[in-house]
């Protein structure tokens, strides 16, 4: 959280001085009209006409609000979600530092702090939980504001951040009038996508509003092949050789639209309110091939179709006011309704092209969400060295969903294939917590922000048509404490260090979940997947520490280390069970013990010439440096799971290290700027449980733009995204008891071109 300190005694002292400006001229303005002469009479002026002045507080630029910041803090404004003319929220993240995708590349995919994702990182939407069934894919970067990558949690922003919280701040209060269009064309293997969003924002009277919107329509081709080989350990014979080709043709259309309204009530007061709206829909047709080598086959080919539709409503409403003696109240609300429903069906044939059965697929889903909380803040000591606040959230919400799989035989018979899984889920969800936090500034270097949150949460709800009901209740309280050392006056250099408790609350999937059976053979490799009520949240207490070194044209230099400790690790596990009468493999989250990760991050960016400053003055008559921005980033993890034997036993997902690079060069002399970057993310295994293993190969990515500046109101700008594209390789690897299965996946990349008009109104 920003420190409160420079800009209200800034603004007292502005305010001060506007007080005494006319008590030091009243007395000068009395002693003149006694001792001037009595004036003529002369005819009395005209009425004088008092105009209104406003005194607008500016708001810190990324840099500055990142310095004063107690509690570690990365701030992407305006300008740098501007800059590459991204598509989507994650691609800008996914060139911030310590930040990795967990999808394909140049696919996007959910954004991971420090390596860590499900669940570690913890995504906020104007500091509040992403709705259930929203990607970061749906929103763009024209409806933000800025985003604030926090490394560690605070007691107001949150304790489900083990590895840091990403909040996206949509667009805010006007500052300048707005009436951007961009029109965007591009093309991915093969395909054409279009995208049109516009942004209003104005004024009118005391009415503030920021209108949005993202009118989108992609297609893809994409082709995804699996192998799967089983062998007997004892003698090494080749039990099972089998490729599965999927060849995918997919359409998606969608509408995001959203906004702020804000009224200003009086001094102090203001009312807002913030709708949004996803309406997305996508198609798919399926071509699958099955090449058996050795084994035996369900089927020799298969034709599927599927089609989805997803629907969000959301609305948050935000009151503040000032009451006596300073203090600051804010009160919130917003409720949140959201639909997602599906249809398909895959038709299996033999070699001959017999159809030998049908598979139909129906699934319905509702959430509906009400959340309230409020904030009491205040200013405590002769010079405001302290700023406490105090907060309270409450959320509830209700899951209903329905799936419905049937097998159609060739001769007519249907079966269901729910089992004992079964086919509804109802679930309920109630969150509440109470927090504290102050931030105390004892000297103008020294800055530290103490909280406490406690946070309860509890799951209750049924799966199948017998109803039995699973309850799941947790309780954590977490200390958090963050503290800032400024090495000089003008608060450039910094030493933090945070010590926090943190948590990873199990999902309603993972705790009642309805039973998803697998497509296609029930494997060990391919099991079915289920829920476990009995799950505990895992546990983190973390230590961060970190240097930075900011400089005068806003660039920064940073060294961070970071460990964490969690307890009651969850990880799925797959075993045999009885379903409707038969044995299938089904995996099943369950907490296994202790595990440990640490860190190193580096950080560097800044101006070309203000980066070779730092290596000494230059020779009078060198030529001047280009005007090119550069920045740089490394991470390294390493992590241990106690419970599972090494060397691969870190945590899910976490890769030893990553790194990336961009520049950004505005052509001397011309309205062209060209720009690039890559991201980079090497290979790594990891034990997944005692038999299991998985393998992921390198990642990268690298992208690249041109920018053509008409006029300060119309540009033109051609992007690639994904150059020297690679396909992605996964493996699994089981060792049972009796076989020992792999099961390789290869996903296809390609290169994205685009071409956007952007233009102001």
């Amino acid at each position: 959280m920003p420190s409160h300190t420079t800009f209200p005694r800034a603004h007292r002292r502005l305010t001060r001085g506007a007080l005494l400006i006319p008590l030091a001229a009243a007395p000068v303005l009395a002693l003149a009209q006694t001792s001037a002469p009595a004036p003529s009479p002369a005819p009395a002026p005209p009425e004088a006409t008092l105009e209104r002045v406003e005194i607008r507080a500016r708001r810190l630029d990324a840099d500055q609000e990142r310095r004063q910041s107690t509690a570690a803090k990365t701030v992407i404004g305006r300008e740098e979600l501007d800059r590459n003319g991204d598509a989507s929220v994650a691609e800008v993240l996914k060139r911030q530092p310590g930040v990795t995708l967990d999808g394909r590349p140049g696919r996007g995919g959910n954004p991971r702090l420090r390596g860590l994702g499900s669940g570690y990182t913890q995504i906020l939407i104007n500091g509040e939980r992403l709705p259930m069934g929203m990607s970061l894919d749906a929103l763009t970067p024209e409806q933000v504001e800025r985003i604030e990558i926090t490394r560690g949690p605070t007691a107001e922003t949150g304790a489900q951040a083990v590895a840091g919280t990403i909040n996206i701040v949509l667009r805010e209060d006007v500052r300048q009038r707005l009436n951007d269009v961009q029109l965007r064309l591009g093309h991915d293997d093969g395909r054409w996508q279009r995208d049109l969003s516009w942004t209003r924002a104005g004024q009118i009277d005391d009415l503030n509003y920021n209108l949005s919107m993202h009118l989108g329509e992609s297609q893809s081709d994409d082709s995804v092949r699996l192998r799967t080989v089983e062998t007997a350990p004892a003698d090494g014979a080749l039990l099972r050789d089998q490729d599965r080709l999927d060849e995918v043709h997919g359409r998606r259309r969608a509408l995001h639209a959203g906004g702020r309204l804000q009224w200003k009530l009086g001094a102090g007061e203001s009312l807002a309110l913030m709708p949004f709206v996803i309406l997305s829909e996508s198609r798919s047709s399926t071509r699958r091939t099955l090449v058996t080598r050795a084994g035996d086959a369900d089927y020799d080919h298969a034709s599927a179709e599927g089609s989805s539709r997803f629907s969000m409503l959301r609305l948050n409403g935000q009151w503040q006011t000032r009451l006596e003696g300073g203090t600051r109240l804010e009160l919130k609300a917003g409720t949140t309704a959201s639909r997602s429903d599906g249809s398909g069906w895959r038709d299996e044939f033999d070699g001959a092209g017999a159809r030998l059965r049908r598979i139909d697929d129906e699934r319905d889903g509702l959430d509906r969400w009400l959340s309230t909380g409020g904030k009491l803040s205040r200013a405590l000591g002769d010079e405001a060295q302290h700023q406490l606040s105090l907060g309270w959230e409450m959320e509830q919400g209700r899951r209903d969903e329905t799936r419905t799989q049937r097998q159609t035989a060739a001769d007519g018979s249907v079966t269901s294939l729910d089992g004992d899984f079964g086919d509804t889920l109802q679930a309920h969800s109630r969150r509440g917590a109470l927090w504290i936090q102050d931030e105390w500034t004892p000297t103008p270097q020294w800055s530290l922000q103490a909280g406490l949150r406690h946070e309860r949460i509890d799951s209750r709800g049924s799966t199948g048509s017998a109803g039995t009901e699973a309850i799941n209740r947790s309780r954590v309280t977490s200390p958090m404490l963050h503290a800032v050392h400024r090495l000089d006056e003008d608060g450039r250099q910094l030493l933090r260090a945070g010590l926090t408790r943190s948590y990873k609350a199990p999902t309603l999937a993972q705790l009642i979940a309805s039973g998803t059976r697998a497509s296609g053979t029930n494997l060990e490799t391919n099991p079915d997947r289920g829920g476990n009520p009995d799950l505990r949240p895992e546990l983190a207490t973390g230590l961060d520490l970190a240097w930075e070194r900011h400089l005068a044209q806003g660039g920064v230099f940073s060294v961070g280390a970071f460990t964490r400790r969690i307890e009651d690790l969850i990880r799925n596990r797959v075993a045999q069970e009885n379903v409707g009468g038969e044995t299938r493999w089904v995996s099943r989250p369950q907490n296994i013990g202790r595990a440990r990760t640490t860190g190193l991050e580096l950080e560097a960016k800044g101006r070309a010439a203000e980066l070779a400053a730092l290596l000494g003055p230059r020779a009078e008559n060198a030529p001047p440096l280009p005007a090119v921005d550069l920045r740089a980033n490394l991470s390294v993890y390493r992590s241990r799971v106690e419970s599972l034997s090494g060397p691969d036993n870190r945590l899910d997902s976490q890769p030893g290290w990553s790194a990336g690079a961009g520049a950004d060069w505005r052509v001397r002399g011309t309205p062209l700027t060209l720009g690039g970057s890559i991201s980079f993310t090497p290979g790594y295994a990891v034990q997944l449980d005692t038999s299991r293993t998985a393998t992921v190969d390198t990642r990268q990515v690298i992208d690249a733009y041109a920018l053509w500046t008409f006029a300060p109101d119309l540009k033109l700008r051609v992007s690639a995204s994904n150059l020297a594209a690679r396909d992605s390789v996964s493996t699994t690897t089981v060792d049972g008891a009796a076989t020992r299965q792999t099961a390789t996946t290869w996903g296809r990349s390609s290169t994205a071109w685009a071409v956007r008009l952007e233009m102001k109104l």
